[in-house]
Protein backbone atom coordinates (compact mmCIF):
# COMPACT_ATOMS: atom_id res chain seq x y z
CA UNK A 1 0.00 0.00 0.00
CA UNK A 2 1.31 3.45 -0.96
CA UNK A 3 1.95 5.59 2.10
CA UNK A 4 4.13 8.31 3.56
CA UNK A 5 5.49 6.82 6.81
CA UNK A 6 5.81 9.61 9.37
CA UNK A 7 9.40 8.89 10.37
CA UNK A 8 9.81 12.31 11.97
CA UNK A 9 7.61 11.03 14.83
CA UNK A 10 9.76 7.99 15.53
CA UNK A 11 9.82 7.33 19.29
CA UNK A 12 7.06 9.87 20.01
CA UNK A 13 3.60 9.12 21.37
CA UNK A 14 0.72 10.49 19.31
CA UNK A 15 -2.97 10.48 20.14
CA UNK A 16 -5.18 10.25 17.05
CA UNK A 17 -8.85 11.18 17.29
CA UNK A 18 -11.23 10.54 14.40
CA UNK A 19 -10.79 7.33 12.43
CA UNK A 20 -12.53 8.17 9.18
CA UNK A 21 -10.61 7.96 5.90
CA UNK A 22 -7.79 10.37 6.72
CA UNK A 23 -7.58 9.55 10.45
CA UNK A 24 -7.25 5.81 9.83
CA UNK A 25 -4.45 6.34 7.28
CA UNK A 26 -2.78 8.88 9.58
CA UNK A 27 -2.60 6.37 12.43
CA UNK A 28 -1.13 3.73 10.13
CA UNK A 29 1.43 6.18 8.72
CA UNK A 30 2.53 7.16 12.23
CA UNK A 31 2.94 3.51 13.22
CA UNK A 32 4.85 2.81 10.00
CA UNK A 33 7.21 5.65 10.88
CA UNK A 34 8.00 4.27 14.33
CA UNK A 35 5.67 6.30 16.53
CA UNK A 36 3.67 4.96 19.44
CA UNK A 37 0.04 5.66 18.58
CA UNK A 38 -3.16 5.66 20.66
CA UNK A 39 -6.35 5.97 18.61
CA UNK A 40 -9.95 6.70 19.51
CA UNK A 41 -13.23 7.44 17.79
CA UNK A 42 -16.65 7.87 19.34
CA UNK A 43 -18.00 5.44 16.73
CA UNK A 44 -17.68 1.82 17.83
CA UNK A 45 -17.54 0.51 14.25
CA UNK A 46 -14.56 2.79 13.52
CA UNK A 47 -12.80 1.52 16.64
CA UNK A 48 -13.39 -2.10 15.63
CA UNK A 49 -11.95 -1.45 12.18
CA UNK A 50 -8.87 0.13 13.78
CA UNK A 51 -8.50 -2.75 16.22
CA UNK A 52 -8.72 -5.27 13.36
CA UNK A 53 -5.91 -3.37 11.62
CA UNK A 54 -3.69 -3.77 14.69
CA UNK A 55 -3.96 -0.19 15.94
CA UNK A 56 -3.83 0.49 19.69
CA UNK A 57 -7.23 1.61 20.98
CA UNK A 58 -7.13 3.90 24.02
CA UNK A 59 -10.06 5.83 25.43
CA UNK A 60 -8.74 9.39 25.22
CA UNK A 61 -11.46 10.56 27.62
CA UNK A 62 -9.75 8.69 30.47
CA UNK A 63 -6.15 8.72 29.20
CA UNK A 64 -3.26 10.50 30.96
CA UNK A 65 -2.56 13.28 28.47
CA UNK A 66 0.88 13.93 29.96
CA UNK A 67 1.98 10.82 28.04
CA UNK A 68 1.21 12.32 24.61
CA UNK A 69 3.50 14.46 22.47
CA UNK A 70 0.79 15.45 19.99
CA UNK A 71 -2.92 15.21 19.31
CA UNK A 72 -3.57 14.50 15.65
CA UNK A 73 -7.13 15.61 15.03
CA UNK A 74 -9.46 14.81 12.15
CA UNK A 75 -10.28 18.01 10.21
CA UNK A 76 -13.97 17.26 10.69
CA UNK A 77 -13.66 17.78 14.46
CA UNK A 78 -14.23 21.34 15.81
CA UNK A 79 -11.00 22.97 16.96
CA UNK A 80 -12.46 26.29 18.14
CA UNK A 81 -16.10 26.83 17.08
CA UNK A 82 -18.90 26.43 17.89
CA UNK A 83 -16.97 24.99 20.86
CA UNK A 84 -13.64 23.16 21.04
CA UNK A 85 -13.96 19.39 20.95
CA UNK A 86 -13.28 17.71 24.30
CA UNK A 87 -10.02 16.25 22.97
CA UNK A 88 -8.83 19.75 22.05
CA UNK A 89 -9.62 20.98 25.55
CA UNK A 90 -7.74 18.09 27.14
CA UNK A 91 -4.76 18.61 24.85
CA UNK A 92 -4.55 22.33 25.65
CA UNK A 93 -4.84 21.69 29.36
CA UNK A 94 -1.91 19.27 29.12
CA UNK A 95 0.17 21.53 26.84
CA UNK A 96 -0.05 19.03 23.97
CA UNK A 97 0.12 20.41 20.42
CA UNK A 98 -2.90 19.88 18.15
CA UNK A 99 -2.12 19.16 14.50
CA UNK A 100 -3.50 17.32 11.47
CA UNK A 101 -2.31 15.07 8.67
CA UNK A 102 -1.21 17.97 6.43
CA UNK A 103 1.14 19.10 9.20
CA UNK A 104 2.59 15.60 9.51
CA UNK A 105 3.29 15.59 5.76
CA UNK A 106 4.95 19.02 5.97
CA UNK A 107 7.25 17.85 8.76
CA UNK A 108 8.12 14.68 6.88
CA UNK A 109 8.84 16.74 3.75
CA UNK A 110 11.09 19.03 5.79
CA UNK A 111 13.02 15.95 6.95
CA UNK A 112 13.22 14.04 3.67
CA UNK A 113 13.19 16.58 0.83
CA UNK A 114 12.56 20.17 1.92
CA UNK A 115 12.94 21.52 -1.63
CA UNK A 116 10.62 18.96 -3.23
CA UNK A 117 7.81 20.38 -5.39
CA UNK A 118 4.67 20.84 -3.31
CA UNK A 119 1.68 22.81 -4.59
CA UNK A 120 -1.12 23.50 -2.09
CA UNK A 121 -4.48 24.89 -3.19
CA UNK A 122 -7.29 26.50 -1.22
CA UNK A 123 -10.24 28.81 -1.77
CA UNK A 124 -13.91 28.87 -0.93
CA UNK A 125 -14.78 27.70 -4.45
CA UNK A 126 -12.89 26.09 -7.33
CA UNK A 127 -10.13 24.37 -5.39
CA UNK A 128 -10.87 20.81 -6.53
CA UNK A 129 -10.90 21.70 -10.22
CA UNK A 130 -7.73 23.75 -9.82
CA UNK A 131 -6.02 20.94 -7.91
CA UNK A 132 -6.89 18.44 -10.63
CA UNK A 133 -5.78 20.87 -13.36
CA UNK A 134 -2.43 21.67 -11.69
CA UNK A 135 -1.75 17.94 -11.38
CA UNK A 136 -2.75 17.35 -15.01
CA UNK A 137 -0.46 20.13 -16.26
CA UNK A 138 2.53 18.83 -14.32
CA UNK A 139 1.84 15.35 -15.70
CA UNK A 140 1.69 16.78 -19.22
CA UNK A 141 5.23 18.08 -18.65
CA UNK A 142 6.34 14.55 -17.74
CA UNK A 143 6.50 14.83 -13.93
CA UNK A 144 5.60 12.09 -11.48
CA UNK A 145 2.64 13.58 -9.63
CA UNK A 146 0.80 12.69 -6.41
CA UNK A 147 -2.65 14.26 -5.93
CA UNK A 148 -4.64 14.27 -2.69
CA UNK A 149 -5.73 16.06 0.43
CA UNK A 150 -9.26 17.41 0.60
CA UNK A 151 -9.91 16.30 -2.99
CA UNK A 152 -10.16 12.65 -1.95
CA UNK A 153 -6.99 10.68 -1.23
CA UNK A 154 -5.59 11.47 2.25
CA UNK A 155 -2.21 13.15 1.98
CA UNK A 156 -0.42 10.43 3.97
CA UNK A 157 -1.78 7.80 1.55
CA UNK A 158 0.39 9.37 -1.15
CA UNK A 159 4.00 8.40 -1.90
CA UNK A 160 6.56 10.24 0.28
CA UNK A 161 8.06 13.62 -0.66
CA UNK A 162 10.96 13.35 -3.10
CA UNK A 163 12.93 15.77 -5.25
CA UNK A 164 11.59 14.22 -8.47
CA UNK A 165 7.96 13.94 -7.33
CA UNK A 166 5.34 16.72 -7.36
CA UNK A 167 2.69 16.73 -4.63
CA UNK A 168 -0.47 18.64 -5.51
CA UNK A 169 -2.72 18.94 -2.47
CA UNK A 170 -6.12 20.53 -1.93
CA UNK A 171 -6.46 22.05 1.55
CA UNK A 172 -9.67 22.96 3.32
CA UNK A 173 -9.70 25.70 5.94
CA UNK A 174 -10.03 22.98 8.61
CA UNK A 175 -6.84 21.30 7.38
CA UNK A 176 -4.92 24.58 7.20
CA UNK A 177 -5.97 25.37 10.76
CA UNK A 178 -4.24 22.15 11.86
CA UNK A 179 -1.04 22.78 9.85
CA UNK A 180 1.04 25.52 11.52
CA UNK A 181 4.19 24.89 9.42
CA UNK A 182 2.44 24.58 6.04
CA UNK A 183 5.01 25.88 3.53
CA UNK A 184 4.35 24.71 -0.04
CA UNK A 185 6.75 25.58 -2.83
CA UNK A 186 3.71 27.14 -4.51
CA UNK A 187 0.47 28.08 -2.76
CA UNK A 188 -2.78 29.01 -4.51
CA UNK A 189 -5.55 31.06 -2.86
CA UNK A 190 -8.42 31.32 -5.33
CA UNK A 191 -11.03 33.31 -3.42
CA UNK A 192 -12.52 33.95 0.00
CA UNK A 193 -16.28 34.28 0.43
CA UNK A 194 -18.44 33.49 3.49
CA UNK A 195 -18.37 29.79 4.35
CA UNK A 196 -17.93 27.52 7.39
CA UNK A 197 -18.49 30.42 9.79
CA UNK A 198 -20.03 27.95 12.23
CA UNK A 199 -16.55 26.41 12.50
CA UNK A 200 -14.43 29.59 12.35
CA UNK A 201 -16.60 32.12 14.17
CA UNK A 202 -15.98 35.19 12.02
CA UNK A 203 -15.01 36.08 8.47
CA UNK A 204 -11.81 37.58 9.85
CA UNK A 205 -10.79 34.24 11.37
CA UNK A 206 -11.78 32.33 8.25
CA UNK A 207 -9.84 34.68 5.97
CA UNK A 208 -6.76 34.62 8.21
CA UNK A 209 -6.71 30.81 8.08
CA UNK A 210 -7.01 30.78 4.29
CA UNK A 211 -4.22 33.38 4.02
CA UNK A 212 -1.83 31.12 5.95
CA UNK A 213 -1.52 28.80 2.98
CA UNK A 214 0.10 31.49 0.82
CA UNK A 215 1.94 33.43 3.54
CA UNK A 216 4.68 30.81 3.87
CA UNK A 217 4.66 29.58 0.25
CA UNK A 218 7.73 29.95 -1.94
CA UNK A 219 5.45 31.34 -4.66
CA UNK A 220 2.04 32.80 -3.78
CA UNK A 221 -0.69 32.72 -6.44
CA UNK A 222 -3.74 34.75 -5.41
CA UNK A 223 -7.04 35.41 -7.14
CA UNK A 224 -7.93 39.06 -6.62
CA UNK A 225 -11.57 39.11 -7.69
CA UNK A 226 -12.91 39.49 -4.15
CA UNK A 227 -11.96 42.20 -1.67
CA UNK A 228 -10.51 39.87 0.97
CA UNK A 229 -8.20 38.01 -1.41
CA UNK A 230 -7.12 41.27 -3.06
CA UNK A 231 -6.11 42.63 0.34
CA UNK A 232 -4.18 39.42 1.07
CA UNK A 233 -2.31 39.74 -2.25
CA UNK A 234 -1.49 43.41 -1.58
CA UNK A 235 -0.11 42.54 1.85
CA UNK A 236 2.06 39.73 0.43
CA UNK A 237 3.48 41.97 -2.28
CA UNK A 238 4.28 44.74 0.22
CA UNK A 239 6.14 42.21 2.35
CA UNK A 240 8.30 41.22 -0.61
CA UNK A 241 6.71 37.80 -1.13
CA UNK A 242 6.95 36.42 -4.66
CA UNK A 243 3.32 36.77 -5.71
CA UNK A 244 1.32 36.30 -8.91
CA UNK A 245 -2.10 37.90 -9.12
CA UNK A 246 -4.78 36.19 -11.22
CA UNK A 247 -8.11 37.67 -12.28
CA UNK A 248 -11.00 37.41 -14.71
CA UNK A 249 -10.93 41.20 -15.04
CA UNK A 250 -8.14 42.35 -17.34
CA UNK A 251 -8.23 45.91 -15.99
CA UNK A 252 -7.52 44.65 -12.46
CA UNK A 253 -3.98 43.38 -13.05
CA UNK A 254 -0.85 45.14 -14.24
CA UNK A 255 1.36 42.13 -13.48
CA UNK A 256 -0.13 38.65 -13.41
CA UNK A 257 -2.34 36.33 -15.44
CA UNK A 258 -5.84 37.37 -16.48
CA UNK A 259 -8.79 36.08 -18.46
CA UNK A 260 -9.48 38.38 -21.42
CA UNK A 261 -12.60 37.06 -23.15
CA UNK A 262 -11.69 33.41 -23.62
CA UNK A 263 -7.93 34.06 -23.61
CA UNK A 264 -5.46 33.77 -20.77
CA UNK A 265 -2.92 36.56 -20.98
CA UNK A 266 0.20 37.22 -18.94
CA UNK A 267 0.84 40.87 -18.08
CA UNK A 268 4.34 41.90 -17.08
CA UNK A 269 6.08 45.26 -17.20
CA UNK A 270 3.29 46.79 -19.22
CA UNK A 271 3.42 44.06 -21.86
CA UNK A 272 0.88 41.34 -22.59
CA UNK A 273 1.55 37.88 -23.99
CA UNK A 274 -0.99 35.21 -24.91
CA UNK A 275 -0.84 32.12 -22.72
CA UNK A 276 -3.73 30.13 -24.18
CA UNK A 277 -7.20 30.42 -25.67
CA UNK A 278 -9.75 28.45 -23.63
CA UNK A 279 -12.46 28.61 -26.30
CA UNK A 280 -13.87 25.18 -27.01
CA UNK A 281 -12.43 23.51 -23.88
CA UNK A 282 -15.62 22.11 -22.34
CA UNK A 283 -13.90 21.19 -19.06
CA UNK A 284 -12.88 24.83 -18.55
CA UNK A 285 -16.12 26.53 -19.54
CA UNK A 286 -17.05 29.75 -17.73
CA UNK A 287 -15.22 32.65 -16.12
CA UNK A 288 -14.72 30.80 -12.85
CA UNK A 289 -12.78 28.13 -14.71
CA UNK A 290 -10.81 30.87 -16.42
CA UNK A 291 -9.63 31.93 -12.97
CA UNK A 292 -8.86 28.30 -12.09
CA UNK A 293 -6.81 27.89 -15.27
CA UNK A 294 -4.94 31.15 -14.70
CA UNK A 295 -4.00 30.07 -11.18
CA UNK A 296 -2.91 26.63 -12.35
CA UNK A 297 -0.64 28.09 -15.04
CA UNK A 298 0.84 30.57 -12.55
CA UNK A 299 1.64 27.75 -10.10
CA UNK A 300 3.82 26.07 -12.74
CA UNK A 301 6.38 28.84 -12.35
CA UNK A 302 8.88 28.88 -15.25
CA UNK A 303 7.11 25.92 -16.89
CA UNK A 304 4.16 28.23 -17.48
CA UNK A 305 6.24 30.13 -20.04
CA UNK A 306 6.02 27.23 -22.53
CA UNK A 307 2.78 28.15 -24.39
CA UNK A 308 2.69 25.13 -26.68
CA UNK A 309 2.85 22.63 -23.82
CA UNK A 310 0.41 24.70 -21.75
CA UNK A 311 -2.17 24.71 -24.56
CA UNK A 312 -1.80 20.94 -25.01
CA UNK A 313 -2.23 20.40 -21.27
CA UNK A 314 -5.30 22.63 -20.98
CA UNK A 315 -7.00 21.10 -24.02
CA UNK A 316 -6.48 17.54 -22.75
CA UNK A 317 -7.83 18.28 -19.26
CA UNK A 318 -10.83 15.99 -18.70
CA UNK A 319 -12.36 18.01 -15.87
CA UNK A 320 -13.93 16.60 -12.71
CA UNK A 321 -17.16 14.65 -12.32
CA UNK A 322 -20.21 16.62 -11.15
CA UNK A 323 -18.69 20.01 -12.06
CA UNK A 324 -20.14 21.24 -15.37
CA UNK A 325 -19.61 17.67 -16.61
CA UNK A 326 -20.95 17.12 -20.11
CA UNK A 327 -22.58 13.69 -19.88
CA UNK A 328 -24.10 13.41 -23.34
CA UNK A 329 -26.01 14.89 -26.26
CA UNK A 330 -29.30 14.05 -27.88
CA UNK A 331 -29.19 15.86 -31.18
CA UNK A 332 -28.91 19.55 -30.32
CA UNK A 333 -29.61 19.00 -26.59
CA UNK A 334 -26.61 19.03 -24.23
CA UNK A 335 -26.89 17.35 -20.80
CA UNK A 336 -24.68 18.79 -18.04
CA UNK A 337 -24.10 17.35 -14.56
CA UNK A 338 -23.26 20.10 -12.08
CA UNK A 339 -24.40 18.24 -8.95
CA UNK A 340 -21.50 19.77 -6.98
CA UNK A 341 -23.43 23.07 -7.05
CA UNK A 342 -24.86 22.72 -3.55
CA UNK A 343 -25.52 26.44 -3.05
CA UNK A 344 -26.57 29.47 -5.07
CA UNK A 345 -23.00 30.75 -5.45
CA UNK A 346 -21.94 27.53 -7.16
CA UNK A 347 -25.09 27.35 -9.30
CA UNK A 348 -24.42 30.92 -10.42
CA UNK A 349 -21.21 29.74 -12.12
CA UNK A 350 -23.20 27.20 -14.13
CA UNK A 351 -25.95 29.62 -15.16
CA UNK A 352 -23.30 32.13 -16.26
CA UNK A 353 -21.74 29.43 -18.46
CA UNK A 354 -24.82 28.64 -20.57
CA UNK A 355 -27.78 30.24 -22.31
CA UNK A 356 -31.16 28.59 -22.92
CA UNK A 357 -31.17 26.44 -19.79
CA UNK A 358 -33.68 23.76 -18.84
CA UNK A 359 -32.75 23.83 -15.17
CA UNK A 360 -33.11 20.95 -12.72
CA UNK A 361 -32.87 22.47 -9.24
CA UNK A 362 -33.75 21.61 -5.68
CA UNK A 363 -32.89 19.36 -2.78
CA UNK A 364 -32.31 20.54 0.77
CA UNK A 365 -32.14 24.33 0.55
CA UNK A 366 -29.27 26.42 1.89
CA UNK A 367 -29.81 29.79 3.57
CA UNK A 368 -30.92 32.37 1.03
CA UNK A 369 -32.20 29.77 -1.41
CA UNK A 370 -32.01 30.85 -5.07
CA UNK A 371 -32.90 34.51 -4.52
CA UNK A 372 -29.26 35.56 -5.27
CA UNK A 373 -29.69 34.00 -8.74
CA UNK A 374 -32.54 36.31 -9.76
CA UNK A 375 -30.31 38.42 -12.10
CA UNK A 376 -29.71 35.22 -14.11
CA UNK A 377 -33.33 34.10 -14.35
CA UNK A 378 -33.40 35.34 -17.94
CA UNK A 379 -31.12 32.45 -18.94
CA UNK A 380 -33.66 29.86 -17.78
CA UNK A 381 -36.25 28.60 -20.26
CA UNK A 382 -37.94 26.35 -17.69
CA UNK A 383 -37.13 24.83 -14.29
CA UNK A 384 -37.80 21.32 -13.01
CA UNK A 385 -37.96 21.33 -9.22
CA UNK A 386 -37.01 18.37 -7.03
CA UNK A 387 -36.76 17.60 -3.34
CA UNK A 388 -37.61 19.53 -0.20
CA UNK A 389 -36.88 22.94 -1.73
CA UNK A 390 -39.52 22.63 -4.47
CA UNK A 391 -42.13 24.85 -2.82
CA UNK A 392 -39.79 27.58 -1.62
CA UNK A 393 -38.02 27.67 -4.99
CA UNK A 394 -41.40 27.90 -6.76
CA UNK A 395 -42.30 30.91 -4.62
CA UNK A 396 -38.99 32.58 -5.46
CA UNK A 397 -39.41 31.95 -9.18
CA UNK A 398 -42.97 33.24 -9.21
CA UNK A 399 -43.74 34.23 -12.79
CA UNK A 400 -40.13 34.82 -13.85
CA UNK A 401 -40.17 31.67 -16.00
CA UNK A 402 -42.20 28.44 -16.25
CA UNK A 403 -41.50 25.66 -13.79
CA UNK A 404 -42.66 22.13 -13.11
CA UNK A 405 -42.68 20.44 -9.70
CA UNK A 406 -41.21 17.03 -10.49
CA UNK A 407 -40.26 15.79 -7.03
CA UNK A 408 -37.47 13.50 -8.16
CA UNK A 409 -34.64 13.29 -10.68
CA UNK A 410 -36.41 10.31 -12.23
CA UNK A 411 -39.28 12.58 -13.20
CA UNK A 412 -37.24 15.74 -13.90
CA UNK A 413 -34.72 14.36 -16.40
CA UNK A 414 -37.20 13.04 -19.00
CA UNK A 415 -39.41 16.11 -18.59
CA UNK A 416 -36.52 18.50 -19.18
CA UNK A 417 -35.20 16.38 -22.07
CA UNK A 418 -38.63 16.37 -23.72
CA UNK A 419 -39.03 20.14 -23.51
CA UNK A 420 -35.48 20.84 -24.65
CA UNK A 421 -35.80 18.47 -27.60
CA UNK A 422 -38.95 20.10 -28.99
CA UNK A 423 -37.69 23.64 -28.47
CA UNK A 424 -36.50 25.66 -31.43
CA UNK A 425 -33.33 26.76 -29.64
CA UNK A 426 -29.90 26.28 -31.24
CA UNK A 427 -28.31 24.52 -28.23
CA UNK A 428 -30.68 23.91 -25.35
CA UNK A 429 -28.96 22.70 -22.17
CA UNK A 430 -30.50 20.33 -19.64
CA UNK A 431 -28.58 21.41 -16.56
CA UNK A 432 -28.55 19.71 -13.16
CA UNK A 433 -27.25 22.51 -10.94
CA UNK A 434 -29.36 22.07 -7.80
CA UNK A 435 -28.27 25.05 -5.66
CA UNK A 436 -29.05 22.69 -2.76
CA UNK A 437 -27.59 20.01 -0.58
CA UNK A 438 -28.52 16.47 -1.60
CA UNK A 439 -29.32 15.00 1.79
CA UNK A 440 -33.10 14.89 1.42
CA UNK A 441 -32.83 12.26 -1.36
CA UNK A 442 -29.17 11.25 -1.73
CA UNK A 443 -26.28 10.60 0.69
CA UNK A 444 -24.05 13.13 -1.12
CA UNK A 445 -23.78 15.22 -4.28
CA UNK A 446 -21.75 12.46 -5.98
CA UNK A 447 -24.60 9.96 -5.72
CA UNK A 448 -27.02 12.59 -7.00
CA UNK A 449 -24.77 13.31 -9.98
CA UNK A 450 -24.23 9.61 -10.64
CA UNK A 451 -27.99 9.09 -10.75
CA UNK A 452 -28.42 12.00 -13.17
CA UNK A 453 -25.74 10.49 -15.41
CA UNK A 454 -27.44 7.07 -15.30
CA UNK A 455 -30.80 8.57 -16.22
CA UNK A 456 -29.35 10.56 -19.11
CA UNK A 457 -27.45 7.57 -20.49
CA UNK A 458 -30.56 5.40 -20.27
CA UNK A 459 -32.57 8.07 -22.07
CA UNK A 460 -29.93 8.41 -24.80
CA UNK A 461 -29.76 4.63 -25.25
CA UNK A 462 -33.55 4.51 -25.55
CA UNK A 463 -33.56 7.24 -28.21
CA UNK A 464 -30.79 5.48 -30.12
CA UNK A 465 -32.62 2.17 -30.00
CA UNK A 466 -35.83 3.88 -31.11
Amino acid sequence: MTMTPVTCFEGKHAAVFGLGGSGFITAQALVAGGARVSVWDDNEHAREKARAAGLRIENLATADWRNFDSLVLSPGVPLTHPAPHWTALKARQAGVEIIGDIELFCRERQKLAPASPFVAITGTNGKSTTTALVAHLFKSFGFAVEVGGNIGTPILALAPPAQDRVHVVECSSFQIDLAPTLNPSAGILLNVTPDHLDRHGTMENYAAIKARLVENAGLAVVGIDDDISRAIADKLIKSGKSTVRVSVNKSAVEDGIVLDGTCLRRFSGGRSTLVADLAGIASLRGKHNGQNAAAAVAALGPLGLDPERIVQGLRSFPGLPHRLEEVGRNGKVLFVNDSKATNADAAEKALLSFDDVFWIAGGRAKEGGIEPLRPLFGKVIKAYLIGEASEVFARTIGGAFPYESCGSLEAAVPAAARDARVSELAEPVVLLSPACASFDQFPDFEKRGDRFRELVKALLAEKKAG
